[in-house]
Parts: structure tokens; C-alpha cells; sequence
């Protein structure tokens, strides 16, 4: 087996500090989207009593749940044992940690009042999901920090595969945590589905590995250093395999909820009636989110092309945030069914869909968590030794014969 030499980047160059200034002045616009909410309150956004989970939840927990799925080639490498991925599980380990970083920080200063933040760490019940989750993130850090510590001190190099073994655990446990929230709520029709819990474990698998797989390009090509066509071809067809796995959770849970009479009202809604959610499901999470990339992915000479792999993983993420877009702020939009199989009226608009439009502070707020994990990765490569010097083929896989591979464009 190859060993591998990591090496900080020099970030010297003037496009690394002007992507570093530009995350800061997106961070600083953030903030100030954040101190308009907390100061004038949340009636400037485009919440309401009905949808009180707006766009900077959409963020908050798409960058949780990619934080998971992140982790997801660590593990590979790990666990299952697989030598080709272990060049780039620090890495993987270092994403996971910034994702659910910037999804916190979103989810803390969405709260409206983020002090009461040390009720919720001090006092738990542990009747809630809320209270479990706190629990899980803060594990997660944890666990991830010790994984990331044994794959970097050769002396605890013997540790690295059983604490893989017990984050991997976590990881699947923390995204069922994030699944169950809407798995339990009764309330909502859109929601109430135990298979939430399997569907949020694929949808970040695939989130987190486009994320990475873009991260990885665009490091390697920002730094120059060699990056073979065998981890790129692993990468993408392991991509397409977590797209297609989405897709089946996805058609599962919506033909199940039509198999179910009293979920008609919200399945005719999100598949036919429901305006921006019906088009940002079919045409944005469906069509541009998951069919193009397969195409891409898996054409026998698109999927050589390493521009195109990239737009493949970034339309993976634009289908996903409308994916959680339509779960979160389309579960809330269809109204409460709070006398089933009644009609009920009043002049709190009972029965009728709650309008919704994102306002500038909240869109920039959930920008601002993104900006918050991109800079603590491309902070800690400059001062820690989390990429490999080289990721040709022949030092992804020892056995690999020169020529053997497809050859991928540039």
C-alpha cells in the first residue's frame, strides 16, 4: 500500500485571498441580515404563525445533513477497508466538521433569540428530537475531531478504523435524528412518514458527496497538484449510485403517502397544485437535481469529462436545496388539517395555503452558513496537513498500470 505525503497549501496566491475576502464580506453581509431579524424581529421576513421555518432552516439543514454524507468517504476508506479513499479522508473528516458547523450557526441565529440556546444545552427532555439532536451534533464534533486525530498522529494510526467505525455509527444516527424531526410531526401532513428517517441518510450521502467532489476539484486545480482520473471516476460513479438511491426514497414516500387517502390533499398539492413547489420539485429537485446528473455522470463520454462531473455535482446541489426547500417550506405551506374529515373556517385563514417569500436577510443569513465552512476549509488546509501532495493514479491505487485509466479532460 502507497503512503501518502500531506502537505498545507501555501495560499499565497491573490485568488486564494480574494476567495477568502469574499467569504468574509458575504459573512459580514450575513450578519447584518442576522441584526436586522434579531432587532426589528421576524416579522421583516417572510415567515409567518403557519410557516415559522423559513430559507435560513432550508440552509441550516442542508448543510447538516451534507456534513454527515461528507464523512461518507472517510468511512469508506475506513470501514469498509476501501485503500483508494484513505488519501482523502482527512479531508472528508475536515468537511464534515465546517458543514455542520455553518449549518449550526445558521440553525443558532434563526432561532429569534439565541440565548435561550444554554436553556436547550442545560435542560433536556428527552421526549423531544430537539433535545436528542443537540446531543448528536455536539457528538458529532466530538467524534469526528478524535477520527480526524488518529488518521493524523501516525502513533494512533491503530485507532483510526474502530473510532471510523463508531463515527460512522453517529453519522447515521445524527441524519436519522434530522429526519425523524419531520417523521414525527403529525401535525403537518406533508411530513408525519416514518420513511423520512432512510430518505434524509441518502439525501446526504449524495449532498455531502457533491459538495466534496466539487471541494476536491476545485483545490486541486487552485493548487495544482496532480489529481488522477481514478479517484475522480471513483468519486462520480459512487455520486450516481446516491443520486439513484435519493430517487428511490423520493418515489417511495410519495407513492406511498397516495396510497394513504388522507395524505391526497398534500401529495396533489406537491405534485400538481402547489405553484413554486410543484416546479421547484419536478423541474428543479427532479429533472435538473437528479436526471441530468445521471445523464452526465453515466454517458459513456460525458462522464469522462471532469467540467461536466462538476456540473453534475453542482446541479446534485441545487436539486437538493430545492429538495429541502419543498419539504420544509412546502410541508408548512399546505394548510393544518385540524378536524380531519371535516371543513373548518375562521378568520385565521384555516384551510388555506400560507404565502411565502424569502427576504433578503434570511437568504443572505443561510448564504452566511455556507461562507462560515467554506472559509474554516480553506483556513485549516493552509495551516494543516489535510491534502495529499498528489493524487495521481498511481498513488490512488498501487496497482493501477499506467494508461489503464480513462483518460478525463481537463
Amino acid at each position: 500500500m502507497n503512503h501518502y505525503d500531506y502537505q498545507e497549501i501555501e495560499g499565497r496566491s491573490g485568488g486564494y485571498w480574494a476567495i477568502l475576502l469574499a467569504l468574509v464580506g458575504l459573512m459580514a453581509v450575513a450578519g447584518y441580515g442576522w441584526y436586522l431579524m434579531e432587532h426589528e424581529g421576524h416579522w421583516i421576513t417572510g415567515m409567518s404563525n403557519q410557516i415559522v421555518w423559513g430559507t435560513p432552516h432550508v440552509f441550516a439543514i442542508f448543510l447538516i445533513v451534507a456534513a454527515s454524507g461528507a464523512l461518507n468517504v472517510a468511512s469508506i476508506a475506513s470501514v469498509f477497508g476501501k485503500y483508494q479513499y484513505k488519501p482523502l479522508a482527512r479531508l472528508s473528516g475536515l468537511l464534515a466538521i465546517c458543514l455542520l458547523a455553518g449549518g449550526l450557526t445558521v440553525l443558532v441565529l434563526d432561532l429569534g433569540r439565541p440565548e435561550r440556546l444554554v436553556v436547550a444545552m442545560t435542560y433536556y427532555n428527552f421526549k423531544s428530537i430537539f433535545a436528542w439532536n443537540i446531543i448528536l451534533y455536539n457528538g458529532f464534533f466530538a467524534i469526528v475531531a478524535v477520527y480526524l486525530w488518529t488518521m493524523m498522529q501516525h502513533s494512533l494510526g491503530k485507532y483510526s478504523k474502530p473510532v471510523g467505525f463508531f463515527a460512522f455509527l453517529w453519522r447515521l444516527i445524527l441524519t436519522t435524528g434530522t429526519g425523524s424531526i419531520f417523521g414525527f410531526l403529525v401535525a403537518r401532513q406533508g411530513y408525519d412518514a416514518a420513511i423520512m428517517a432512510p430518505l434524509f441518510i441518502a439525501m446526504s450521502f449524495s449532498f455531502g458527496l457533491a459538495i466534496f467532489i466539487l471541494l476536491l476539484m476545485g483545490l486541486y486545480n487552485g493548487t495544482r497538484r496532480p489529481l488522477g482520473d481514478l479517484a475522480i471516476r471513483r468519486l462520480k460513479n459512487l455520486l450516481g449510485v446516491f443520486i439513484a438511491g435519493v430517487l428511490y426514497f423520493v418515489l417511495a414516500f410519495h407513492l406511498t403517502n397516495l396510497y394513504a387517502t388522507e395524505h391526497h390533499g398534500v401529495e396533489a398539492f406537491i405534485l400538481r397544485d402547489g405553484g413554486i413547489y410543484t416546479t421547484l420539485f419536478w423541474w428543479v429537485q427532479i429533472v435538473l437535481g437528479s436526471l441530468v446528473p445521471l445523464a452526465l455522470l453515466y454517458h459513456p463520454s460525458w462522464g469522462k469529462n471532469r467540467k461536466l462531473i462538476g456540473l453534475a455535482a453542482l446541479l446534485v446541489i441545487i436539486g437538493g436545496l430545492a429538495q429541502v426547500y419543498v419539504i420544509v417550506i412546502g410541508g408548512q405551506a399546505y394548510p393544518l388539517v385540524i378536524f380531519p374529515g371535516y371543513e373548518a373556517s375562521s378568520t385565521f385563514t384555516e384551510g388555506v395555503v400560507a404565502p411565502y417569500s424569502p427576504s433578503w436577510p434570511e437568504v443572505m443569513l443561510g448564504l452566511g452558513g455556507v461562507a462560515v465552512a467554506l472559509f474554516m476549509v480553506l483556513f485549516a488546509v493552509k495551516v494543516l496537513k489535510f491534502l495529499p501532495i498528489s493524487l495521481a493514479d498511481n498513488m490512488v491505487d498501487p496497482y493501477h498500470k499506467s494508461g489503464a485509466a480513462d483518460t478525463a479532460s481537463a
